[in-house]
């Protein structure tokens, strides 16, 4: 089946294009991209119920020739809500799908939360087509005592979402202020996500069992020592399961790094491309 791109210019910066893509199954995927049409990419995927919205504040500062495309997942964002596909191993052929569209051979694969697990599962899907890995807020198993919280919780949503709910959960993510219009939008763009959708994504992360032995892909395990999702003995642990991983953990910082100090990320990010 033949794979369609469709492409728009963005009004948030005339450096920014958003661009649907339509992989084998039907689904289309929403992107957003930065840079020149060519050269090696950073490839963006986001955590749960966010989308490429996320990569908001970190992509202005990425290098001008830095070629850079953040996805929104199935579910989530401007992509498409099908019925079904929530597991990782889903997402991850959506990926590798979107990359055989967009004709990249490989891509430097960034992964926040949710999203470090699909970028896992890329790796162990198609490790050649993943140059270097990063892996931000991030553990070795999706699963712990917060994640049974937040699942019971979820389990209860009915639509629409309730805002207080949405609300409370993004802010627990962070640990240190974060700019009041950038995390209005983040909350809005959640609730664009039905009950449904909630479950299943949730569901599907939590189902993840990583192949061992783990890739020997150069990684880098971000995050922050204040991450009220992962805790600092989880974030080492998933360091320790790739045998070239490097970790980073930043003193004071909750759940979302890229949120709460963007020019820190953006500066271990290029430390680590380079």
């Amino acid at each position: 089946m033949t794979m369609m791109v469709t492409m728009a210019t963005a009004a948030l910066t005339p450096l920014i294009t958003n661009a649907h893509v339509t992989l084998p199954d039907g689904v289309r995927l929403f992107y957003r991209q930065q840079g020149p049409q060519r050269g090696p990419v950073m490839l963006l995927l986001h955590g749960y119920s966010d989308s490429s919205l996320s990569f908001a504040r970190i992509m202005p500062l990425l290098p001008p020739e830095q070629r850079v495309i953040a996805v929104d997942l199935r579910g989530h964002g401007d992509s498409d809500r099908p019925a079904d596909g929530y597991r990782m191993s889903d997402h991850a052929a959506d990926v590798i799908d979107l990359m055989d569209a967009l004709k990249i051979p490989t891509a430097m694969v960034v992964g926040h939360s949710m999203g470090s697990f699909v970028a896992q599962a890329v790796v162990e899907r198609a490790p050649g087509r993943v140059s270097r890995l990063v892996l931000l807020g991030s553990a070795a198993l999706p699963v712990n005592d917060t994640l049974h919280e937040l699942r019971t919780a979820v389990e209860a949503l009915t639509d629409p979402v309730d805002r207080e709910f949405v609300r409370e959960f993004q802010y627990s993510t962070i640990a240190q202020p974060v700019p009041k219009p950038f995390i209005d939008a983040a909350i809005l763009n959640s609730l664009r996500m039905p009950a449904s959708i909630w479950k299943k994504a949730l569901a599907g992360m939590m189902e993840f069992q990583p192949v061992m032995p783990r890739s020997s892909v150069p990684t880098l395990v971000l995050g922050g020592t204040r991450d009220t999702v992962f805790s600092v003995q989880e974030q080492i642990a998933v360091a320790q399961q790739y045998p070239f991983a490097r970790l980073r953990l930043i003193d004071d910082v909750g759940h979302t790094l890229h949120w709460e100090k963007p020019g820190v990320f953006v500066r271990e990010l290029m430390r680590f491309a380079r």
